[in-house]
């Protein structure tokens, strides 16, 4: 029996266990840009979720 299909296996669930905390994650930020009450605290969200979506933030 080959030996790949267990760091195979591994590799699947580190990437799925990955992308799961960014969409959490990206979640959570998208929620501090929305509920916020500071427009301060709104705009830093944004910026934020713009690194991490690795866009430039509108001026």
């Amino acid at each position: 029996m080959s030996a790949l299909p267990v760091p195979l296996t591994a590799a699947t669930v580190l990437a799925a266990a990955t992308g799961l905390v960014y969409t959490v994650t990206l979640f959570g930020v998208v929620l501090a840009s929305i509920v916020s009450r500071s427009p301060a605290r709104r705009r830093d969200a944004r910026a934020t979720l713009a690194i991490l979506i690795r866009r430039a933030p509108k001026p």
